[in-house]
């Protein structure tokens, strides 16, 4: 059974394009190695040896991006105004009086600092399948807590 990894169209492009950038930064990488490597004794070349370890990051970095590429679902937004991969959200948490703005993505797109918030984690299990107005309680391993949902787009 094959397990596909969900992401919005916007997560796989930028996969995409790190793939691109990564393979244009092929051919230097190599010149590098290849300009330690005749610099003489391999053994004792420090040169040698960190260009080879960068170019092996490189490679691993593009296989593992290839198998997120390859076993990715694209889940397009659902357009009904409930919350679903994709959507954004404006939340007020429980004792804030400032509403918070978030986006629903995939695992590997998350990323709090850009207010990106996987369907997965906790509070995005909690918001999806619900509409603007809806108050949910979510269950984290710190504790529970109530988020009103403010704004589905």
């Amino acid at each position: 059974m094959v397990y596909y990894q969900k992401m919005t169209p916007e997560g796989y492009q930028e996969i995409k394009d790190e793939i691109a950038r990564l393979k244009k930064d092929r051919p230097r990488r190599i010149k590098i190695l290849q300009e330690a490597r005749s610099m003489g004794d391999l053994s004792e070349n420090s040169e040698y040896t960190t260009a080879k370890m960068e170019l092996g990051h490189l490679q691993s970095r593009l296989r593992y991006l290839d198998k997120q590429l390859r076993y990715s679902e694209i889940i397009q937004k659902d357009e009904s105004g409930t919350i679903d991969l994709g959507s954004n959200v404006k939340l007020l948490f429980e004792g804030d009086d400032d509403a918070e703005e978030y986006r629903i993505v995939g695992r590997m797109e998350a990323d709090l600092a850009k207010g990106k918030i996987s369907f997965d984690s906790p509070l995005g299990q909690a918001l999806m399948k619900q509409k603007a107005g809806a108050t949910v309680t979510v269950q984290a391993p710190a504790g529970s807590y109530d988020v009103k949902i403010i704004a589905v787009n």
